[in-house]
């Protein structure tokens, strides 16, 4: 079939048209860019740091909260700058095994996280958890700002009725967090067969329901 010159510049004209509608319809990608920069920026995190007995199964039990975007084990309210594991547990630094949790505030408040550290572990033993015992076990609760120094004291005024015994939870400021050695990382999930993770963290999880 042989065009002709109005024929191919009707036709020309038809394919500019498509192009011209089909690209009115693709999204602004700066306009994307900007939004989602701007939900990025609304989304801010918080942090809280806890210790409630071996590192290791505190860390298991957050682990598995809706909200919670990390959980590191480390050291903290103690004397000795970035103390080893080795001196933690000769309960000389002065330290104790905690967690530092960050958290999505829009998903799960700080006193929602403090509920579950009454049920994690028992407040009322001091400086023991079980069978691990010495400072570096003890129950504390390492503030970040008077806020949550406010949300701790009263939470631990509340947590008091639902045991016979003394809660002696420490509420301290918190000065430093060390990060513990990378093998103390997720420890759980990386050994969950590992003696003390089926004797004392599965029982614990399933007891609070995560397993």
């Amino acid at each position: 079939m042989k065009l002709t010159t109005g024929k191919i510049i009707l036709l020309i004209s038809s394919m500019v048209l498509i192009i011209i509608f089909a690209t009115s319809q693709l999204p602004n990608i700066s306009e994307l860019d900007e939004e989602q920069e701007k939900d990025m920026s609304e989304t801010k995190s918080e942090y809280v740091t806890l210790g409630g007995g071996c590192f290791w199964c505190i860390e298991a039990v957050y682990e598995r909260l809706d909200g919670i975007l990390s959980v590191t084990s480390g050291y903290a309210g103690g004397n000795k700058e970035n103390p080893s594991y080795e001196e933690v547990c000769t309960g000389h630094t002065g330290h104790a095994e905690v967690v530092q949790i960050e958290y999505d505030p829009e998903v799960i408040t700080y006193e929602e996280i403090l509920d579950i550290f009454w049920k994690a572990h028992d407040p009322t033993t001091l400086n023991r958890q079980g069978a691990d015992i010495g400072t570096q076990y003890r129950s504390i609760i390492l503030y970040h700002n008077e806020e949550q120094k406010r949300i701790a004291e009263k939470a631990k005024e509340k947590a008091q009725s639902y045991f016979d015994d003394p809660v002696v939870t420490e509420i301290v400021s918190l000065s430093v967090f060390y990060r513990a050695e990378d093998y103390h990382q997720d420890y759980y999930e990386r050994n969950p067969y590992a003696g003390y993770c089926s004797v004392v963290i599965r029982p614990k999880l399933k007891k609070l329901g995560f397993e």
